[in-house]
């Protein structure tokens, strides 16, 4: 089976698989490119609980052996064996990474590679389930999430990503969690920086490059957006952008483990690309709402724990109560900020939801502002499963979209989902003069 990216495959269901190997290969277009595959041992939390998590040519094998890599003496081949049935429980997916080896100080990129291919075999019989060619989309990135081993109802199952970092093995280093070591391979982390800042200066050279330090996850994160907007073509849209967080009883988990903290940065990458100030706006609601400080880069550091966690004034992890935030949002882009710019708003919850928000949607239909719910966890979700069909209104003006743990979504999945039903509003509500 031939995999494309983004795509997704049973492993172990309806198979008697207790190893697996993965087999990659590529070639290099100059003799002094050097390629390495490495593995990210993550938790529930999508982090390397250790150092010793990072299996790579400097650890070529888990503690307990059931994770190894080794790499033929050609430079131009990889294997990577897994024990599926022994990994421990705390292990809930492999990130599969191909990255460049002194990316930054040899000037080398994934334009410098060819051919990168992985096959996923039975490692006991050697016969092939699938296969995926990836690299196709990445160029001057030095670095690629190839694909992600993940557990699944008690199954394995594998992501094909594809998707192209900066900063070489250094970036997918800090983005699992772990910290930088001053090592061979692991060089300077300040030569990084530096590679993304030269990389979208090159792509962009009429924008002034900063001399400050540059966040790595929210500018890949931001030229993934960039990405998904020229797909739908949405490059030419202006919009101010909110998000609006449920902070229930039932959401402290997602709180407390950074989860909410990076869904406000992948938020913050959309109003980044949509909004000429790059500001998002933020609330958060339980059974009261408070309409938040607005984020941006600079402000994005721990927003999260000093904004919300630590905020005495903010009342968190009672019962669900939207309309009451939801007439908030209006008010401010209607009354306060009365403007004709369209307004995208991400409303995330984790179920509960009050049947009368029907009610608020049907009567901002005529407004320009689009709602899109994201339900996360393992609720029915019944009230916004219906969005879609709700009668009486003069556009449709509401979408729903659900992931179980929005943590373990890629970035490209996130960001093409988020802005699928956006563009078909926009023309709606054209039409109808809700927008000029």
């Amino acid at each position: 089976m031939q995999l494309s990216k983004g795509q997704k495959i049973d492993i172990t269901k309806g198979r008697s698989i207790s190893r697996l190997t993965l087999s990659f290969g590529w070639e290099v277009r100059r003799a002094d490119v050097s390629v390495d595959a490495s593995v990210f041992l993550l938790s529930k939390d999508n982090r390397c609980v250790q150092d010793q998590d990072l299996i790579f040519y400097g650890n070529p094998h888990s503690a307990d052996g059931t994770v190894i890599y080794s790499q033929d003496g050609t430079g131009k081949q990889g294997t990577l064996r897994v024990g599926l049935r022994d990994l421990p429980d705390r292990i809930d997916r492999l990130a599969v990474t191909v990255s460049i080896y002194d990316s930054a100080k040899r000037g080398h990129t994934m334009n410098d590679v060819s051919s990168l291919y992985v096959k996923l075999m039975d490692d006991v019989s050697g016969a092939v389930i699938a296969s995926y060619e990836c690299g196709a989309d990445v160029a001057a990135e030095t670095a690629i999430i190839v694909g992600e081993l993940y557990r699944y109802q008690g199954e394995w199952k594998f992501s094909a990503v594809g998707s192209g970092f900066y900063g070489g093995l250094e970036a997918l280093v800090t983005h699992y969690g772990l910290e930088l070591e001053q090592e061979e391979g692991l060089s300077d982390i300040a030569a990084a920086v530096e590679e993304v800042k030269a990389a979208i200066a090159e792509q962009a050279p009429s924008l002034a490059v900063p001399d400050t330090t540059v966040h790595s996850t929210i500018d890949l994160r931001k030229k993934a957006v960039e990405f998904t907007l020229k797909k739908k073509q949405l490059t030419d849209v202006v919009a101010r952008v909110g998000v609006v967080l449920d902070i229930s009883g039932s959401m402290q988990y997602q709180y407390r483990s950074g989860i909410v903290q990076d869904v406000v940065e992948r938020v913050l990458a959309i109003a980044c690309k949509f909004d000429d100030n790059a500001t998002l706006d933020v609330w958060i609601y339980d059974n009261e709402f408070s309409r938040m400080a607005s984020v941006t880069e600079s402000s994005l550091q721990q927003y999260v724990k000093k904004q919300i966690l630590d905020n005495p004034f903010v009342h968190k992890f009672g019962r669900n109560n939207e309309p009451p935030v939801m007439e908030d949002v209006i008010r401010k882009y209607t009354i306060e900020e009365n403007s004709d710019t369209p307004v995208y708003i991400i409303f995330i919850n984790d179920g509960g939801v009050q049947k009368s928000i029907q009610k608020v949607i049907t009567r901002s239909a005529v407004l320009p502002i689009f709602w899109q719910f994201v339900g996360i966890g393992d609720s029915s979700f019944e009230v916004l499963k219906r969005l879609d069909t709700m009668q009486g209104r003069i556009v449709d003006n509401a979408n729903f979209i659900h992931w179980d743990k929005i943590e373990h979504v890629s970035d490209e999945e996130l960001y093409d989902r988020l802005l699928d039903e956006f563009p078909q509003w926009i023309r709606a509500a054209k039409q109808k003069g809700i927008l000029r």
